[in-house]
């Protein structure tokens, strides 16, 4: 049997504790007790806000539920731009499993270098770093069949733009964040974007949602957006200005398209132009819009306007001859000259003929006062009413600042400066018989209500003149089109460098419409700085006028009202300038 112990025996045992020691021992456990109560009822009641923001602050989030974009369509309801979801993918450095054959699959599927991809990794004091924002569905897949851990996916939408390069200047883009940044991305960016909602949720460590907080907030998806553009034309349009350019050696081109009846725009197109997809290494050229953006002195465009208010204010009649032997005039020191000298000219014959003397003789008998307000209220020198960024108002001086050679020369379109949009507007007053119609990108429901500029006889006089101009004789014979009656006018000037021109530098442009007896459209061209050696108006941009109204006016169902095959001369007439 074991011995027994007693415990009094042990010199340890049997000494003495002090009392104070005991004391001492439970005092200290119950202040520690108590500091530990205090600091538990300052951290759950006292200072709980504090620790409250400092566990949201780490673990809680406010998830954004991105909102969808609103479609743009045309005329026809045809896709211009829509939003399809496109996967984000996004990384915790620390996280992330260093496998090196899956880290170098992933660098693949999102097209970046291993090196590329270690660098974004690199920093593992990072929770949140993206990798690669709005990839493909497929690539999304893929990378979550790697089974990564660390590597995750949030839900984006991306746009996508079904009519690329022909439609760029008109629909715009929108950036990664998805606003839009040009076109009518930007210009309609408020009815697009529609609002996103938000969801309060805590995370773990990990990224993983453990439990929701608060209410949930639904996005608001934006508005669809309906255009006046006719996708089809706007095609036809941009790759016969293309093949023009290219054809001609120039620098650049546009074409607008307007519905006389209504004020829509049918076909807004420049060349050069880029992928709203593609947006890499773009250029200012290439973003450019140029119809509205650039500038030019109109030239022998204007001089139909000249003709109308001549006849307007009784000055002349349609058949009213003019002298204009023997091919130039003095003013003010300086001369002016025609292409080709033509003698006695009536009326419809000085715009036929494209003569700059005529037109001058005609503007020399009315007050500065009278051309400047129908250059005005036609739109020159003002902002175009349609809401892109961008559009210019051109330059038209004051009057009363204007010298008698200065009013002689903008007469037929020099001293003054106008966008080819602006143009194309302008003409549309004698397309419905003196009424200026107001311009839309919006497809609308009814003819919009012009304003009364001529009356409606002094327009179609001018109209006929115009079909003269695009008739044997005129100055724009290749603008003649294939079933369908035409008329308007050339215009080849010089480009301004500095404070004079260019040398051997030209921008050739046509307007018109067509049939010319009830116009339903009004088609302006321009190509800057043609140079395979033709230059004029008549050359270079009536043959896209031509193809262009007739594909249109097809696709509009307008019936032909020519028999005939276009009269063209081999030889044209010149157009002065």
């Amino acid at each position: 049997m074991p011995r027994s112990v007693l415990y009094t025996s042990s010199p340890l045992l049997a000494s003495k504790t002090p009392v104070w020691r005991s004391k001492f021992i439970v005092a200290g456990l119950a202040l520690g007790f108590a500091v530990l109560a205090g600091r538990a009822a300052w951290v759950q009641v006292f200072g709980n806000d504090f620790f409250r923001r400092q566990g949201e602050v780490r673990f809680a989030r406010t998830l954004e539920l991105p909102a969808n974009r609103g479609r743009i369509l045309d005329r026809n309801g045809l896709l211009l731009a829509t939003s399809v979801p496109s996967p984000s993918i996004w990384a915790i450095p620390e996280d992330v499993e260093r496998d090196k054959v899956k880290l170098a699959q992933l660098a693949k599927l999102l097209e970046m270098t291993p090196a590329e991809l270690g660098k974004k990794l690199e920093d593992e004091d990072k929770t949140f770093v993206w990798l690669k924002r709005q990839v493909d569905e497929p690539v999304a897949q893929q990378v979550a069949a790697l089974g990564l851990k660390g590597i995750y996916q949030r839900k984006e939408y991306k746009r996508q733009y079904p009519e690329g390069e022909a439609a760029a200047h008109v629909v715009g883009f929108t950036n990664v964040e998805d606003r839009g940044q040009e076109g009518v991305e930007l210009a309609f960016q408020q009815d697009l974007a529609g609002r996103p909602g938000s969801r309060r949720v805590i995370k773990d460590r990990l990224g993983r949602i453990v439990e929701d907080v608060g209410t949930q907030v639904p996005p608001v998806d934006g508005h669809d957006l309906q255009l006046s553009i006719d996708s089809k034309v706007q095609f036809f349009a941009w790759q016969k200005l293309r093949d023009a350019v290219a054809e001609h050696k120039a620098k650049a081109g546009s074409v607008v398209v307007l519905d006389a009846q209504t004020g829509e725009v049918l076909a807004l197109a420049n060349y050069p132009s880029y992928s709203p997809a593609r947006r890499q290494n773009l250029t200012g050229a290439q973003l450019r819009n140029r119809a509205l953006t650039d500038t030019f002195e109109p030239g022998s465009t204007m001089k139909p306007f000249i003709a109308a208010l001549a006849l307007q204010k009784g000055l002349v009649h349609a058949d009213t001859p003019i002298q204009t032997a023997p091919g130039r005039i003095a003013i003010g020191g300086s001369t002016i000259t025609d292409a080709h000298p033509h003698g006695v000219l009536t009326v419809a014959q000085v715009i036929q003929k494209s003569s700059n003397v005529g037109t001058v003789k005609m503007a020399m008998q009315m007050a500065p006062r009278d051309m400047w307000d129908l250059y005005t209220e036609v739109g020159f020198g003002h902002k175009p009413q349609v809401p892109f960024p961008g559009a210019v108002s051109g330059r038209l001086r004051p009057h009363k600042t204007w010298k008698p050679i200065e009013q002689a020369t903008m007469s037929y379109g020099y001293g003054l400066s106008a966008s080819l949009f602006q143009l194309a507007r302008a003409y549309s007053v004698f397309a419905r018989d003196g009424e200026l119609v107001p311009v839309t990108m919006l497809k609308a429901q009814a003819p919009a209500p012009g304003v009364r500029v001529f009356e409606a006889g002094h327009a179609q006089d001018v109209r006929k003149m115009l079909h003269m101009a695009a008739g044997p004789g005129g100055t724009a014979q290749k603008a003649q089109t294939m079933g369908y009656s035409v008329g308007g006018k050339t215009g080849t000037a010089h480009k301004q460098e500095g404070r004079g021109y260019a040398d051997k530098k030209y921008r050739g442009f046509f307007v018109g419409m067509a049939p010319i007896e009830q116009p339903r459209i009004v088609v302006a061209v321009m190509i800057d700085e043609p140079s395979a050696g033709k230059y004029f108006g008549g050359d270079v941009a009536a043959p896209v006028f031509s193809a262009t109204v007739q594909q249109t006016l097809r696709m509009l169902g307008v019936q032909p009202d020519m028999n005939v095959k276009p009269q063209v001369v081999v030889d044209a007439v010149e157009e002065s300038f």
